[in-house]
């Protein structure tokens, strides 16, 4: 008996392999995953509707069987609930009706494109003036009411003259045409002040 103490156990030259005792090669790591890319991110976050909503299915109607969308089943059920004097069946089932009008409705319809059209004699240059931002309508209501230029046309048309000087008259005439003269920056050798 001392002799068996003394040797110990058996040098183990192979791995027992069996069952409930897998090879160890083929053995996870100590602290390395078993999936190392992980969950995808995001992945089972939102229901699945459009793949429930959107499979065929088969339903009976007077004897006749027709196959529709789960969607459309599932409204054909909530209608029908809402026929045998469930309540909340029928609002949901109006609801549900008045959502899909909407989205039909902005579906078929196109954006309304708007085109005026405005006869301009010729020579005529008024209305074109107002769209540019260059004149306005005293009496936006009257379609003969006088244009009034505005101040930045003004400033840059007097510094397009360039050393040319405009008469007494000439300066009262845009005076009177500027619709805030108080805001136009006058040149120096401007008399007539607003």
């Amino acid at each position: 008996m001392t002799d068996e103490i003394k040797r110990g156990p058996p040098a183990r030259t192979e791995a027992k392999v069996g069952y409930r005792q897998p090879p160890a090669s083929p053995r996870f790591q100590k602290g390395q995953s078993g999936n190392p890319k992980g969950r995808p991110r995001g992945r089972h976050r939102d229901a699945p509707y459009e793949a429930v909503l959107g499979q065929k299915v088969i339903i009976r109607e007077g004897g006749l069987d027709r196959q529709v969308s789960a969607a459309e089943a599932f409204l054909l059920q909530l209608a029908k609930r809402g026929l045998e004097g469930d309540g909340t069946a029928a609002s949901q089932t109006m609801r549900a009706i008045e959502m899909a009008r909407d989205t039909r409705a902005a579906a078929q319809t196109p954006e309304t494109l708007i085109i005026s059209l405005l006869s301009v004699s010729p020579g005529s240059v008024n209305v074109a003036l107002e769209p540019l931002g260059m004149a306005r309508k005293l009496d936006p209501y009257r379609p003969t009411a006088r244009m009034a230029l505005e101040p930045w046309i003004v400033e840059a048309a007097l510094a397009r003259l360039g050393d040319r000087r405009l008469s007494t008259g000439e300066q009262r005439t845009v005076l009177a045409a500027t619709r805030t003269p108080r805001k136009v920056k006058w040149p120096e050798w401007w008399t007539e002040m607003p």
